[in-house]
This record gives structure tokens, sequence and C-alpha cells, in this order.
């Protein structure tokens, strides 16, 4: 892993979660993007160098409106940069860690993202996620 590249937020109402992030950040957010395949709507802030992705479903069965009624609004997952995601997603799987994407997909902010499972990452979702070229 390269570094954190962003902190994924599952929330409710991306547009009120927007001003207070905007308050809380002292800054705006740069971009929303949606992701249709995943029936989702993104906005990033940056901040030091890290990344906030807000995530907001976009229909009641994908998976940030099934996050947010089994737990609430809240940290949804940690993305990684990586050199190569699919040597990640190899190396990973072969040392035991189970991959939600056996392939890459495409994902917001021009990434290519693949998703380990959180129950063998301490229930922490991780994303794993390279620029696209």
């Amino acid at each position: 892993m390269e570094k954190l590249e962003h902190i994924g937020i599952a929330v409710k109402n991306l547009e009120e979660s927007n001003r207070l992030f905007e308050k809380l950040l002292g800054k705006s957010h740069y971009k929303i993007e949606e992701v249709a395949s995943e029936g989702v709507r993104t906005s990033f802030f940056e901040v030091g160098g890290v990344k906030i992705e807000l995530l907001e479903a976009t229909n009641p069965d994908s998976p940030i409106a099934k996050f947010i009624d089994r737990r609430g609004e809240g940290i949804h997952h940690l993305a990684f940069e990586v050199a190569d995601i699919e040597e990640s997603i190899s190396s990973y799987s072969s040392n035991g860690f189970t991959l939600l994407n056996s392939q890459p997909k495409s994902g917001a902010d021009n990434k290519r993202i693949a998703f380990m499972h959180p129950k063998t990452t301490n229930s922490v979702l991780v994303e794993l996620c390279q620029e696209k070229k």
C-alpha cells in the first residue's frame, strides 16, 4: 500500500453533509460524482493530503443504503492507494484476505477499485484503489 487515499463516510443526505463538512473543515468540496453501478453519489473534500469521500445512496438496494440501515451514518471504509491493483488483489488473496472483487471495477474520482471483506480485516471495509491511466 502506498498511502491512505481517502476515508469513506456513509451519509443520508449529501447536501446537508456537505454543509456540515464545509463548516467542520473550513473548505468546500471539490467534486460531486455519481457512480451508477454502485448506486451512490459521492462528494470529495481534501484535507492534509487525505480525501474525505461522502457517500449517499441513490437507490434503496445499494450497499450504502444497506450500510446505513444496519449501522447508521458514519465511517464506511478506508481506501489505500496501490501501485498495481491487479497485483494487490492477487497478493492479498494469496495471503488469506477475502476480496469482494476478483477484478478491479470503476470507482469515483478516476479510480479502479476493489474491496477486501471486513471479516478478514478486523471488521473494517478496506478499499484498494489505483488511479486510472
